[in-house]
């Protein structure tokens, strides 16, 4: 008689996926944001951008990117930067160093939480909307 080998599958939670899942365009949320005149709360240093649920090492993701600069021509290189927006301390700094310059400036890392955490929410609202949901300005 043969021994069963048990496997060992890994624990996923709830609305995980495996670490090198790759999303199908389904899976992805953008909702385009801009800045209100003279908002105080703002925590970008451009004025527009997008505001994404993508997914990264298995888990959900708010992300914000920065849009094209208006007049730049259609045939000029232009690689928008990214942040990682997020209440985690850890993340929030480390996490974002290579383009810490499209936050804008704060004085802390206590003042730059307090600046995000409304589009953390507001990115979690995204990320809980269903595949091919349309979501309108200032919805979420």
């Amino acid at each position: 008689m043969m021994a069963e080998m048990a496997v060992a599958m890994p624990l996923m939670l709830a609305g995980e996926q495996g670490m090198f899942h790759l999303p199908s365009a389904e899976e992805v949320r953008l909702q385009p944001i801009t800045r209100a005149g003279n908002e105080a709360g703002w925590p970008f240093s451009v004025d527009e951008g997008t505001l994404a649920c993508v997914w990264s090492a298995g888990q959900k993701v708010v992300m914000f990117f920065e849009s094209r600069p208006k007049g730049l021509d259609e045939d000029e290189d232009f690689k928008p930067r990214g942040v990682i927006v997020t209440t985690d301390p850890v993340q929030l700094t480390l996490g974002n160093m290579a383009n810490r310059a499209l936050f804008r400036a704060s004085s802390d890392v206590e003042e730059r939480l307090r600046l995000v955490a409304p589009f953390v929410t507001m990115g979690q609202k995204l990320c809980d909307q269903p595949p091919g949901a349309r979501v309108g300005h200032g919805e979420l």
